[in-house]
C-alpha cells in the first residue's frame, strides 16, 4: 500500500499532541496495528514528514520510540522499517498476553456495554468466517482480546495490549495464507466470552490461557521455531 494512502484521514492539525514524537509514533502504530504499514515496509522519513506535516526530527523521536517497542527496524545505510516478528518476538509477546489477559478475565469489570460489544466482533468474525476473510477474522480477534482487556478500566494496560497487538499484526501477516489459524479461534473466543458472561471466571481464566499457549505453538509451528 503507498505511504499516503496508509496514512489517508490523519488531521494532525486537529490531534492534541499533533507534531510530537509521542502523537507520530501512536498514528504508526495504530496504521501497524490495522495492517496497512505491513512487515518490511520501508518508512520514508520524506513521505511521513510530508504526510503527517512534521519535522524530520520529530519523525525520528517517534522511530526511536516503536524501535524500543520492536515495531519497527533501523537498517544501517537502508533506512527504517516495518519489523517483521521472530521466534523469540512471538514468545514474548505470548508471555506478556498469557500474564494480563487471563488476569482480566478473573478481575475485569465488564457491564452490559461491554458485553455488547463482545457480542459485536464475534458476529463479525462469524460472518468473516463464512466469507473466508482472513483479514476479517483477524481483525475480529484483535478486536476481541482488545475488549477483554478493556474491562479492566486500566489506560496502563490497555496502552500496553494496544501495543502488544500492534505487534500481533505482524506475526499475523505471516499466516495470512493459512485461514484455519484464525478458524478454530472464532467459536473458541465466543465460547470465552459466554463463560464470562455466567460468572465462570476462573474456568475462562484457564481455557485462555489453554487457548493463548496453542495459538503460541501454532504460530512457532508455522514459522519453523518449534
Amino acid at each position: 500500500m503507498p505511504m499516503n494512502a496508509a496514512l489517508e484521514g490523519i488531521e494532525s492539525s486537529h490531534a492534541t499532541h499533533a507534531h510530537t514524537g509521542a502523537w507520530v509514533a501512536a498514528v504508526l502504530r495504530e496504521r501497524i496495528s490495522a495492517g496497512k504499514l505491513p512487515p518490511g515496509t520501508k518508512l520514508s522519513e520524506q513521505a511521513l514528514a510530508e504526510a503527517l506535516k512534521v519535522s524530520r526530527n520529530t519523525l525520528r523521536e517517534a522511530f526511536t520510540v516503536l524501535a524500543g517497542e520492536s515495531m519497527v527496524q533501523r537498517i544501517p545505510n537502508r533506512g527504517v522499517f516495518v519489523a517483521s516478528p521472530g521466534a523469540d518476538d512471538v514468545r514474548e509477546m505470548y508471555r506478556v498476553r498469557g500474564l494480563i489477559e487471563p488476569a482480566a478475565v478473573l478481575w475485569g469489570e465488564p457491564d452490559e456495554a461491554d458485553f455488547a460489544a463482545m457480542d459485536a466482533v464475534i458476529a463479525r468474525a462469524r460472518l468473516a468466517l463464512a466469507e473466508g476473510s482472513v483479514p476479517g477474522m483477524a481483525d475480529a480477534n484483535q478486536e476481541l482480546h482488545k475488549a477483554i482487556v478493556a474491562t479492566t478500566r486500566s489506560a496502563s494496560l490497555q496502552e500496553l495490549m494496544e501495543r502488544v497487538l500492534a505487534e500481533m499484526r505482524l506475526v499475523f501477516h505471516a499466516m495470512a495464507t493459512t485461514p484455519d489459524f484464525h478458524s478454530h479461534y472464532v467459536e473458541r473466543n465466543a465460547a470465552l466470552v459466554d463463560r464470562i458472561r455466567s460468572g465462570e471466571r476462573e474456568g475462562a481464566a484457564a481455557d485462555l490461557r489453554e487457548y493463548l499457549a496453542a495459538a503460541e505453538h501454532e504460530l512457532l509451528v508455522h514459522i519453523g521455531a518449534a
